[in-house]
């Protein structure tokens, strides 16, 4: 399969296009490799994940020049990605030595109860290609850390990094068969194979929530375990008394961050009445300032978006905005020319019923809106079947603690316009997903808790 540069179309490399029996053959291997390392101490498997942090921050550079590549996103965001990446396999390298038991003495007094956990067995994970390293090590680290074994199933548009990263695992001494990399063009039949598998027992996917829903149909054949990151519509509150340069600077970060695709992205944009049209001339001039472009150009802020595909999505919605009385004061058509790039546009006034308010827009649009009071407010933010992350900024710390409690949301940036941490949980609500990766919480997500009633 050939994955290609989308700021140029060139060919950036090659790599096997595995089907279903290539995938069941990298399953027998994991499973063969999984009695010793659910063994191996957690020690030696922490050990292993902080060898390969060491790695990828000695070849930041080289890795985020691959994510360029293959991704498109800018030098910086890619750098950034690194850094990112890394540090959950240094976040659980510390947390898998981390993880205890209970023992305690039945209410009844009839018997002790002994509480332990262990890994689950092997697991599938299943990445995007939008963050190709940090999604890749958001699964593995606390897959490994707990004593899984696992299959990597990454994009299609970036199968390099997955692979890269895979190698310095190895390089840092994770044993053979414990992780593989399966790149494909035939993610159905891969995916249906092995969740078909009982020797799978779980599955942690980041994507969309249609094809969430699919998965999760899948697994309840089986039982299959499963950790859902889901797509986002993500609202950003700014009420009057919010400091105008933070939000500003809030607002840029949730919504250009990777060109725009991200499920954290700032979606939909909602103004109090008495933010002033000039604090909005104001993001119109930033947006206006970045340059798009080739991403391994100096000076350029905005890659491409992922593929053509995109774009074309991304066209369908301003084009709707537009239809239903959304005005469009910058941008609002894709580039010409080679590359599949999309300007940063803003559309003001954009009506409720617009698709783009609704629909996970994954590009560098900004529908702005606006909202009487905090009522409304709230209310405009969960008319969503999603709830992944909302963004309040406000100077009155008790509005803003309060309207973070009203918001359905996994995830409430107060005042930030970057939520994603490794120590902290990661996860959403409604149809955002199931379960939380990052924190202590991740590692239990690959963990089975066993419960033992004894006497003595």
């Amino acid at each position: 399969m050939a994955v290609r540069n989308p700021a140029t179309g060139a060919l950036v490399g090659e790599v096997p296009d595995l089907g279903r029996e290539g995938a069941l053959e990298a399953l027998e291997r994991a499973d063969g490799a999984a009695p010793a390392w659910a063994a191996a101490s957690a020690r030696a498997r922490s050990d292993v994940l902080m060898g390969a942090f060491e790695l990828m921050r000695q070849r930041r550079a080289e890795l985020a020049g691959l994510i360029v590549s293959e991704n498109g996103k800018s030098e910086a965001d890619a750098l950034a990605e690194v850094s990112y990446a890394a540090e959950y396999f240094r976040w659980y390298a510390e947390e898998g030595v981390r993880v205890r038991g209970q023992v305690f003495a039945s209410p009844t007094g009839s018997n002790q109860a002994l509480v332990s956990h262990e890994p689950v067995g092997t697991c599938l994970l299943v990445t995007p290609w939008n963050f190709p390293a940090a999604m890749a090590t958001r699964k593995i680290g606390p897959a490994l850390a707990a004593g899984c074994t696992a299959l990597l199933k990454p994009a299609p548009d970036t199968p390099l990094t997955a692979l890269a990263v895979a190698d310095l695992l190895q390089e840092a001494g994770l044993p053979d068969g414990v992780l593989a990399v399966l790149p494909t063009t035939r993610a159905a039949e891969v995916v249906a194979a092995l969740l078909e598998d009982e020797r799978v027992r779980m599955l942690s996917f980041t994507g969309s929530t249609a094809v969430g829903r699919q998965l999760l149909a899948q697994c309840a054949d089986r039982v299959v375990r499963t950790a859902m990151e889901l797509g986002g519509n993500a609202p950003f509150l700014v009420f009057d008394d919010a400091d105008p340069d933070a939000a500003l600077e809030g607002l840029l970060l949730a919504k250009l961050r990777n060109t725009g695709q991200a499920c954290t992205a700032a979606n939909r944009c909602y103004l109090q009445r008495g933010v002033p049209a000039e604090w909005v001339d104001r993001v119109v001039a930033q947006m206006a300032s970045l340059r798009v472009g080739d991403p391994s150009r100096p000076g350029v802020d905005l890659g491409p978006l992922i593929n053509d595909a995109a774009v074309a999505k991304v066209q369908a919605l301003v084009d709707d905005a537009k239809a239903v009385g959304a005005r469009v004061v910058l941008g609002g058509a894709a580039l010409e020319g080679p590359g599949s790039f999309y300007p940063p546009t803003v559309l003001l006034d954009v009506p409720p019923q617009a698709r783009i308010m609704h629909e996970e827009v994954f590009g560098p649009v900004l529908p702005i809106a606006r909202f009487d009071d905090e009522d409304e407010a709230v209310a405009l933010a969960n008319a969503t079947e999603h709830g992944l992350v909302s963004y309040v900024f406000t100077e009155d710390l008790a509005r803003g603690l309060r309207v973070s409690r009203r918001l359905q949301a996994g995830m409430v940036g107060l005042n930030r316009g970057l939520v994603s941490d490794p120590a902290a949980p990661f996860g959403g609500v409604k149809q955002s997903g199931l379960g939380r990766e990052g924190s202590h919480e991740g590692i239990h997500e690959y963990l089975e808790t066993k419960y033992v009633a004894a006497r003595w």
